[in-house]
């Protein structure tokens, strides 16, 4: 539990020492990705999404099938198009999903400074949520958080392997008191 604060909190203190992206508008067609031109991170946030994130406190987040894990280019937090319709799949799930907080984790691969592979990971998780609230889930059932490079599904030193460490997962887990469905 410790060791998730600390990493919690690294990813919080190295975040806030990253410079603001500027959001752009959707394009007409109100879609982002490379079909468009356009990138995720260039839609905005819908008023009064800028909201508290879920508590980390606590443990119990679990994978869960329904929602996919998401991966990321080399030393990149854009969501691709094909990561795009992962996340639309994700968010129709996590909606249906009443008593429940969901945990988005940024992971990077080996390569890169700790600091900077904390910082990557939490930009990863953050595109991540901002994305799954502009699909209308409630961000205040969100937490994000980076593990860096600390945290590889992959320890071999390919591009293959590199490939697989590169990505954000979201976990579950039922919010006290709640029913899950």
């Amino acid at each position: 539990m410790k060791k998730l604060l600390s990493f919690a909190l690294a990813a919080v203190l190295v975040s806030a020492c990253t410079p603001a992206v500027k959001k752009k508008d959707l394009g007409k067609n109100g879609k982002a990705g490379a079909a468009s031109g356009e990138t995720a991170e260039s839609a905005p946030l819908p008023p009064g999404a800028e909201v508290i994130e879920a508590s980390l406190r606590g443990s119990g987040f679990e994978a869960d099938a329904d929602i996919k894990t998401v991966r990321f280019d080399y030393d990149s937090a854009q969501l691709s198009g094909e990561t795009l319709d992962i996340l639309k799949a994700n968010a129709a799930v996590m909606k249906e999903r009443k008593g429940t907080e969901f945990l988005v984790a940024g992971h990077c691969d080996d390569r890169g400074t700790v600091a900077y592979n904390l910082a990557l990971g939490q930009k990863r998780a953050k595109e991540v949520r901002d994305y799954y609230i502009r699909l209308g889930v409630d961000g205040r059932k969100i937490a994000t958080i980076s593990f860096g490079k600390e945290q590889g599904e992959c320890s071999e030193q390919t591009e293959d392997c590199w490939s697989k460490n590169r990505r954000a997962v979201t976990g579950v887990r039922a919010k006290a008191g709640a029913t899950t469905k």
